[in-house]
């Protein structure tokens, strides 16, 4: 009797912690390769609707941070986890093209320029098109105007077509926090990554290209690099942020 009776109240605590747990576990993993760590999230087609990108409230005020974008989501909404998602401007405005819920809100732009945005060729990521994740260089973008659900444009490219950008150093002693996103050559999956430590721009592009697979992959940014992950215990804070790109669900 005791035996059952221990084994009822096993199955009664599993029950309530599966309960608990949160409703989006197994996304964000951490990762090594080539002797530097990452947190990786990884979403596949199925989950591209919950998808989101963020950047003003609906009072037009900018989010800024990950838990003004959690005050966004509805009672049955969770956020299972979000990063910054391109440069900004001094008022915290896309420097490129973004579009939220098949809304555009500022143009793509093609000119080269100063500044990690200008080392082209820059890219931008778009979603819930033709392919469910694509990431196409800019002015590859404009010629073919692929429909996208979210895009937002950011650079410079890590990855095009399978090879590192032409630009990246292997000795390069410029080292940041970086974060950025590749997409599987079928277009089928999408890998969100941040970097544990600082790491130049080629060791984050071979991430992308060596470590995942991805046939393309864009920076988002570096030094500003935050991320949201509950299963990972993170909710990073520092400076406001511009666009906030991040993946929900029903609770």
């Amino acid at each position: 009797m005791r035996i059952d009776l221990k084994r009822r109240l096993g199955l009664a605590l599993g029950a309530l912690v599966a309960m608990t747990l949160p409703a989006m576990a197994g996304i964000c993993e951490k990762r090594d390769f080539d002797g530097q760590g990452y947190v990786i999230c990884t979403l596949d087609a199925r989950q591209e609707p919950g998808l989101k990108l963020w950047l003003n409230d609906a009072d037009g005020r900018v989010l800024g941070d990950f838990y003004s974008v959690r005050k966004t989501l509805g009672a049955d909404e969770v956020l299972g986890f979000a990063m910054n998602a391109g440069m900004y401007h001094e008022d915290y405005s896309p420097v490129g093209l973004y579009i939220s819920d098949g809304n555009k809100e500022h143009d793509l732009v093609t000119a080269g320029g100063g500044g990690n945005f200008g080392m082209l060729p820059n890219g931008v990521f778009c979603t819930g098109g033709k392919r469910p994740y694509q990431v196409v260089e800019s002015r590859a973008f404009k010629a073919a105007a692929p429909q996208c659900r979210i895009a937002t444009q950011s650079g410079p490219m890590l990855v095009i077509d399978g090879k590192l950008h032409p630009r990246f150093l292997v000795d390069s002693d410029s080292r940041y926090i970086r974060n950025g996103v590749g997409v599987s050559p079928d277009g089928q999956t999408a890998w969100f990554a941040i970097s544990d430590r600082a790491v130049t721009f080629h060791e984050f592009g071979r991430l992308f290209k060596d470590g995942l697979g991805a046939r393309d992959a864009l920076y988002f940014d570096g030094s500003i690099s935050r991320l949201y992950s509950p299963e990972m215990r993170r909710s990073d804070f520092g400076r406001r942020l511009g666009p906030i790109i991040g993946y929900t669900g029903k609770n």
